[in-house]
């Protein structure tokens, strides 16, 4: 096991499932599902793989768990923006814009997990992909809420060109191909909410 100075490693502090959890996140992230392997995973937990094993029946359970915690997150910024502006549901619109504008430097060079995942992952059956179809369904449904306490008269239609604003922001962000990406979408969303509310 690492050490630093006689001392173990920050890595080997942490609990067996999260000192995984972590090092897969790393990797998926930086190296993509499929090209990484448990072994990897284990040397980078600075764990074996029967450990891993141990935790998650296969490398697609640890994928799906991993994205899990990915959609949570998401999930926990819509509560947050709630929570900030309770009965004011466009600036909730406006924050959750600005949560995504202000997580779009780490996409630059990372992408976004679910994009990315999306991509490697074509079988509609397979467990962590259907983790990412139930996450967006429901981030839909919040968005949809929020446009329908907003007052606007077509909500589904608000929310989903609000969306398109959000993930194609964090594509252009990962392909470089636009400038101020943060800036302009928060000009976009404000600019959509507008316009439906007919301003």
């Amino acid at each position: 096991m690492a050490t630093t100075a006689g001392r173990p490693s920050r890595v080997a502090k942490l609990p067996p499932r999260e000192r995984i959890l972590d090092a897969a996140e790393e990797l998926f992230q930086g190296e993509g599902i499929r090209r990484v392997g448990v072994q990897a995973i284990a040397e980078k937990a600075e764990t074996t793989k029967m450990a891993i094993y141990r935790h998650f029946e296969t490398k697609d359970a640890l994928v799906a768990e991993w994205l899990r915690i990915v959609a949570a997150d998401y999930q926990a910024a819509f509560d947050r923006v709630e929570a900030e502006h309770p009965g004011r549901p466009e600036e909730q619109i406006l924050g959750l814009a600005r949560f995504i504008a202000e997580g779009l430097p780490g996409i630059s060079y990372r992408g976004c997990p679910f994009i990315n995942s999306l991509a490697e992952l074509p079988d509609r059956a397979h467990p962590a992909r259907q983790v990412i179809e139930r996450h967006k369904a429901l981030q839909t449904r919040r968005l949809v809420a929020m446009c329908a306490a907003a007052g606007l008269p077509d909500p589904g239609q608000a929310a989903a060109e609000i969306t398109f604003a959000l993930e194609g922001a964090q594509v252009s962000t990962q392909n470089g191909s636009v400038d101020r990406v943060g800036e302009r979408l928060m000009t976009i969303v404000e600019g959509i909410v507008d316009r439906h509310r007919g301003r």
